[in-house]
């Protein structure tokens, strides 16, 4: 147990009560100050770090059908239960059944997973992480926009396809997807001309993605900070035990079906056991519903996966 702690409590304690939570708390930072740097992490080094990751990657190994399945299988049936949830039982309007969903797809795998990973396992476990993350934001930012646009259309009289353009459109402007397609890019680059990628690159990615952990981790406890505990106390129960239980056991239980490595299993259930991240709060914010819902969850599952990643772990081979 004392190991398991000494790998995850470094993560949580500069995540929930440490540096970034206590410097908003007692005003050493102002709000600015902390968006400044947590947009700098989530608009600048964070797409560099997964970058770097993806451009780095064996794709002919890391990019396994059965690693993607299990997690992405998780993720879907989690998000279509919470919007059925939220609609039948909660009696929600469709939007805030939309965004509960969604948060209940978009787990912190970048912020909280990668950290935890890498302290437990090493840099050298990170490529299944990195490959997971490789189409996380774009599959699951398309789902969620397209289904928020549907809702929010309904009745309008809007087609499908001006639906579809204003999702891809949305999609194709976030951060972390314009790092992922640069990856590829790079992977691209090097694979037609035979070439290393320049030297210059190399460097500037480099600097930028030894800064995204700590800068993302100290802001993302900035940020925390500001929420409360409020909102519908069902709904967010539900969005936790969805994050943190539900998901990670089906996709350990795809996973061991699917014989996967126990190194494709350590990353698959990791990625999978984590709380749904601020990505779940800025779509709830961009829409306008279910915000203090999203916030809460965030602050709620994020506290309680310090609990429960320590038991996937225990569990982990």
């Amino acid at each position: 147990m004392l190991d398991l702690v000494s790998v995850i409590l470094p993560v949580f304690v500069v995540v929930v009560v440490g540096a970034g939570y206590l410097a908003a708390w007692r005003r050493m930072m102002s709000d600015a100050a902390i968006d400044g740097l947590t947009k700098f992490a989530q608009t600048w080094a964070l797409p560099l770090l997964l970058a770097r990751g993806i451009s780095e990657l064996d794709l002919s190994r890391s990019f396994d059908a059965g690693l993607l399945l299990s997690y992405y299988a998780g993720a879907l049936i989690c998000g279509a239960l919470a919007y059925v949830g939220a609609r039948a039982l909660l009696d929600r309007p469709p939007a805030d059944s939309v965004t509960i969903g969604f948060g209940c797809m978009f787990g912190n795998i970048a912020l909280l997973g990668l950290p935890i990973t890498q302290r437990a396992y090493g840099d050298a476990a990170l490529a299944d992480n990195f490959a997971i993350i490789s189409i996380h934001s774009p599959l699951l930012y398309t789902i969620g926009i397209l289904a928020m646009e549907a809702v929010r259309s309904s009745g309008t009289g809007s087609g499908l396809l001006r639906v579809g353009a204003r999702a891809l459109r949305g999609v194709l402007r976030t951060p972390l997807v314009m790092g992922i397609m640069f990856g590829f890019t790079l992977q691209a680059f090097r694979a037609l001309t035979g070439l290393a990628v320049p030297e210059l690159v190399t460097a500037t990615m480099n600097m930028m993605a030894g800064a995204a952990l700590p800068a993302a981790l100290f802001g993302l406890g900035g940020i925390l900070y500001r929420y409360r505990p409020e909102g519908d106390i069902r709904a967010i129960a539900g969005m936790t035990a969805l994050s943190l239980v539900i998901h990670p056991a089906i996709s350990w239980g795809m996973g061991t079906w699917m014989d996967l490595e126990a190194s494709q299993m350590r990353s698959l259930v990791i990625s999978a056991a984590m709380a749904p991240g601020v990505n779940a709060y800025i779509f709830a914010n961009i829409y306008g519903v279910a915000k203090r819902v999203a916030a809460t969850a965030v602050l709620a599952a994020t506290a309680l996966s310090m609990f429960t990643a320590a038991a996937w772990l225990a569990i982990l081979p």
